[in-house]
């Protein structure tokens, strides 16, 4: 017999024996009562529970509440609850220790309950008599063992929406990878070294809307750390629409898992990479939310020596033919120490009122690079002439520091109204020394050249943006406005070190960059049957000035553009849709681009920027087809306009190679994905993409009398990539993976073909707490190709070998409410994005 049971029949008994006094009373003085019985009885109960409550005492009861494992579960939901009809009495939430304190309990019998994340405890029968302390209050975790079970057979879904592909990997066989990994295997998306491509032109990542502001080579750390379980799903944005930045092409957005109880976690992180050199970076982060405040704090520290080789080979020509053969070994050996920090914090006011702070530092004291660079010299018939060798050591430092405190407000109605400003600040130093001998062929010195540059660049960002959206009835409306400034000032002074240090004003320069942008948007999207349209227009002004002491010039730009946007889905039945989408993009110069420094390999190769960039802008349309939402073929056209690339130019006359920035005449890219995903098996998910596309530009060669060339290549690009669950609980994933690549142009080169070769395996231990993980890359060595320049008086090609053949070791340690998910969010700045 249960306590509740046992105390339900000692109160009916002890009522029973009042009726009983109560019948012998009316026998014994035969007195007829006014009242029947059963009146009495209600009355009798009545006055007894009012004297309980006018005169009996108020109590407390503590207690815990833990999971199986005996570990506290933080801010717990806790439920004090009627006996009779589990009506609630009162409600109570655990503190960060698990403990919950319940007063002003009246005596009685109760059942004691708790709740998190949708689990909960078996309901717990307590009669409180006097202040009562009891022990734990056990809630049970197995439903989320059956949800990471049931990941083994789920298969990824792609979903068309009008404006985007929505891949979601929630719960699926991919979801237990890093967030790189699933970005690798997102529909349309290309891998090249550090950089995610899609249709052959560098994206944008986003994380809940809001850009991630690093490096290519951040970014990528990043998503590495960044556990796939955390993914909702990742959204493919060909054409962003009217109420993203006009600036940009295509963004990769991922969201997240939505937070749904508050609580605390954490991780700690390691990682260790063995190529030529042994690499290894660790980091924490840490979650803690209450019902009002959110706060998310992380650290990563990344030391790194890292090595490349490039082989390279220049002919220079005349009008008859090949004058002189350059051969050179360069290699170059670059440590780095990084610390990156982030913290945001969330406030919500009310139900109606939020606001958030958000700050994201990246400081890097030091980074050091060795390059050394033998170079053999031989006339056209082959002969030896002479050798040089450079001995170049570059020291930099540099800190990139933001800001971002934003308000929201939510009507009474479905419309919302956000303020956001946000501010940057970055400085960079660089210096660099740079020494070459000459050489006969038979290895006496002939002479040196010595020199050496100091350089720094401040950069400070301003914005304001505000932004409302609401239902017009059945049309969904978006508008808002923002303004943009941009202060740049970059310095470079260049000092030959022959015998005496001398100063070279025509080489050094003193170069400001000022730019502001004003926008204003407005977009309208419905929903009605079979169709979804989705057109809004952006309209930004945009004022620009840049001086170069060194070149006496001040170039000003002012314009005013617009930005429509179209995006029209049909689903014509529930198994063929077709969708057209088309917007108008523009393509501003990066601040680096701008900048007509120049970085030394030795004298005579360099890298400088190009004060004289104008903006390019960008036509883009897309059709795409859609059979039973699992075969996705899609045929797109871009008109590049005059887009900014990055050529190389060997002048014949000086000896001299040139790495710049420079406006093409144009630019086109078309082709043909195909994108087809399948669960071969409950334990085996095949992926795969396949990309047929063209590529051309037309540039100036500036040094070939200035004559138009068009570069252009027709490419193809297949993934095809296997994911494996080894055990029944799915703890333990295999993946295996190739990628072919049969070129790719890059500006004025075209690259050989490549092929990539994977393998990686995945085990979680400790109920899920830790993951160990393990991977190698490039197994068949050819993932580095030639890229090659031929064309006119250009006769140059390189072979630049990375470190891509690694093995790679990386654990982490979950602690904590550790099912929560990520708060984690950036800042959506598309000026950021131009800084180094």
């Amino acid at each position: 017999m249960s306590v509740v049971t046992y105390l339900l029949l000692y109160r009916l008994v002890w009522i029973t024996y009042i009726v009983k006094d109560y019948n012998v009373f009316l026998t014994r003085f035969e007195y007829q009562p006014k009242l029947p019985l059963k009146q009495v009885i209600t009355l009798l109960l009545f006055t007894i529970g009012m004297s309980h409550c006018g005169f009996s005492q108020t109590f407390e009861l503590k207690g815990e509440v833990k999971d199986q494992y005996q570990e506290p579960v933080a801010f717990a939901s806790v439920f004090l609850l009627t006996v009779t009809d589990s009506v609630l009495v009162k409600g109570s939430s655990a503190d960060e220790n698990g403990a919950f304190l319940f007063s002003d309990i009246a005596e009685g019998l109760y059942f004691l309950k708790a709740s998190y994340v949708g689990q909960t405890s078996e309901n717990l029968a307590i009669e409180i008599l006097k202040d009562t302390k009891i022990g734990a209050v056990i809630i049970h975790q197995q439903a989320e063992q059956l949800n990471e079970v049931t990941v083994t057979s789920g298969k990824p879904v792609v979903k068309r929406e009008v404006d985007r592909i929505v891949f979601n990997v929630e719960n699926t066989v991919i979801s237990q990878n890093s967030s790189w990994d699933i970005l690798s295997q997102t529909p349309g998306v290309i891998v090249m070294g550090d950089d995610l491509k899609v249709r052959n032109r560098a994206t944008t990542i986003y994380i809940n809307n809001r850009k991630v502001q690093l490096s290519a080579e951040e970014v990528r750390s990043l998503l590495e750390n960044y556990q796939g379980e955390n993914i909702k799903s990742v959204e493919v944005i060909h054409n962003p629409p009217a109420s993203y930045d006009a600036e940009g092409g295509s963004i990769l957005n991922i969201v997240t898992s939505k937070n749904v109880s508050v609580g605390y976690k954490g991780n700690v992180n390691a990682g260790y990479t063995q190529g030529v050199f042994p690499k290894y970076n660790i980091g924490t982060s840490h979650f803690y939310k209450t019902k009002k405040l959110n706060v998310n704090a992380s650290y990563n520290y990344t030391p790194k020596k890292q090595f490349k080789n490039t082989l390279s080979n220049t002919n220079f020509m005349d009008n008859t033919g090949i004058t002189s053969i350059w051969d050179t070994d360069f290699d170059q050996v670059i440590r780095t120490n990084t610390h990156s920090a982030g913290v945001s914090v969330d406030y919500e006011f009310d139900d109606k009122n939020s606001l958030s702070l958000t700050s994201n530092a990246q400081y890097q004291p030091k980074k050091d690079a060795d390059f050394f660079q033998e170079t053999s010299i031989k006339n056209s018939a082959g002969v030896l002439d002479s050798i040089f060798t450079s001995n170049s050591f570059l020291s930099e430092q540099k800190h990139n520091i933001s800001g971002d405190l934003t308000f929201k407000h939510q009507f009474k109605d479905q419309g919302n109204l956000t303020v956001n400003t946000h501010y940057t600040n970055f400085n960079l130093d660089r210096n660099q020394d740079v020494n070459s001998d000459y050489f006969q062929p038979n290895g006496s010195f002939q002479r040196d050249f010595n020199f050496s540059t100091i350089a720094d660049q401040q950069i400070e960002i301003k914005t304001a943006q505000i932004d409302y959206t609401d239902y017009f009835g059945s049309v969904f409306f978006e508008t808002g406005a923002k303004g943009s400034f941009i202060d740049s000032e970059s310095r470079l002074d260049y000092f030959l070190q022959n015998n005496v240090t001398q100063f070279i004003p025509n080489l050094s320069d003193d170069y400001t960059y000022d730019e502001s942008v004003y926008a204003g948007y407005f977009s309208l999207s419905k929903d009605w049957d079979k169709w979804s349209i989705k057109t809004g227009l952006r309209a930004e002004q945009t004022e620009s000035t840049g001086v170069s002491v060194n070149v006496s010039n001040i170039n000003e730009l002012s314009y005013f553009e617009l930005f429509p946007s179209l995006y029209i889905l049909h689903n014509i039945n529930d198994h063929h849709s077709l969708s057209f989408d088309y917007a108008r993009k523009v393509q501003r110069p990066r601040y680096e681009n701008l900048n007509p420094f120049r970085t030394y390999s030795n004298e005579r190769i360099f890298v400088e920027g190009n004060p004289n960039l104008i903006p390019s802008f960008i036509h883009n349309f897309n059709l795409n087809y859609t059979l039973n939402q699992e075969y996705f073929f899609d045929f797109y056209y871009r008109d590049n306009g005059r887009y900014i690339s990055d050529l190389t130019f060997q002048n014949n006359t000086d000896f001299v190679l040139t790495d710049n920035f420079q406006n093409v005449l144009g630019s086109t890219s078309y082709g043909f994905d195909f994108t087809y995903g399948k669960s071969i098996t409950n334990n085996w998910y095949l992926y795969s993409y396949m990309s047929f596309f063209h590529e051309e530009e037309t540039f100036i060669a500036s040094q070939s009398d200035a004559f138009s060339y068009t570069n252009e290549l027709n490419g193809a690009y297949i993934d095809i990539t296997n994911y494996i669950t080894l055990s029944n609980d799915g703890s333990f994933k295999g993946e295996l993976g190739i990628v072919y690549l049969t070129g790719w142009l890059e500006g004025s080169f075209i690259q050989d073909e490549t092929t990539n070769l994977t393998i990686g395996l995945r085990k979680s231990f400790l109920n899920n707490r830790a993951v160990f993980s393990v991977s190698a890359n490039d197994l068949l060595g050819k993932y580095n190709a030639y890229s090659s320049s031929q064309y006119l008086n250009q006769n140059n090609r390189y072979l630049a070998v990375e470190e891509t053949q690694y093995v790679k070791f990386g654990f982490t340690y979950n602690f904590g409410n550790f099912r929560l998910e990520d708060n984690q969010r950036d800042i959506d700045k598309i000026e950021r994005e131009r800084l180094e």
